[in-house]
């Protein structure tokens, strides 16, 4: 079953642009596209995807991306720890099976990635460490660089992918963060910001 149902997405908004090459020491393959895998598990999902940018048609395409969602029992939250264990658990599995599925024909997948990117934050601290180890040890055993991911960037970039936004100012409403974000001067910075009313928990809450 594919996990990567989308078309390839063009870059018609102009997203944050990908570092050259050449700058990071990131490989390409012989048609020049970057390749990343990247794992998620900032709270009670933890997803593992493959993501490949083709610098001549300007797309992103998503080769694959499975993901496990720590469920705990009934009447109880997820606590960091527990959903540590989770995580801990299912990343192997989760990675061979997005390598799997993005290069179902390649006898060493590995060797198309470029680079192994990771949620650095915000989140929950255990899980967030528990995907940042799994992260450094495969970019140490495939000798390729590491990218820390802003979890609140990734969110942005997606939604202005989907409402095809231009330079949106944000009000952030993920889980426990509620920030007023806007792009200025080359990056994404924080206008406003709570942390005793989360906006993002409340609709979750009265959602559920």
């Amino acid at each position: 079953m594919s996990t990567a149902n989308d078309a390839p997405c063009p870059d018609a908004i102009g997203n944050l642009s990908v570092p050259s090459p050449s700058k990071y020491n990131i490989r390409t393959n012989e048609s020049g596209q970057t390749t990343v895998l990247g794992i998620e598990g900032s709270a009670n999902k933890v997803g593992v995807g493959v993501l490949r940018y083709d610098p001549k048609s300007k797309t992103y395409a998503t080769l694959s991306n499975p993901r496990k969602t720590y469920i705990p029992p009934t009447g109880q939250g997820f606590l960091p720890r527990e959903t540590s264990w989770h995580h801990q658990n299912h990343i192997v599995a989760l990675v061979r099976e997005a390598l799997r599925e993005a290069y179902p024909d390649h006898s060493d997948p590995t060797k198309e990635i470029s680079a192994i990117t990771f949620t650095k934050g915000p989140g929950m601290g255990g899980p967030l460490t528990s995907c940042a180890i799994a992260a450094r040890t495969l970019a140490k055993m495939w000798s390729i660089p590491l990218v820390g991911v802003n979890h609140c960037v990734g969110h942005i970039e997606m939604g202005r992918v989907a409402t095809g936004a231009s330079d949106p100012v944000v009000l952030y409403v993920s889980g426990g963060n509620t920030q007023v974000i806007a792009f200025s001067d080359g990056r994404y910075r924080i206008f406003g910001e709570t942390i005793d009313i989360a906006i993002g928990n409340c609709l979750d809450r009265f959602a559920r």
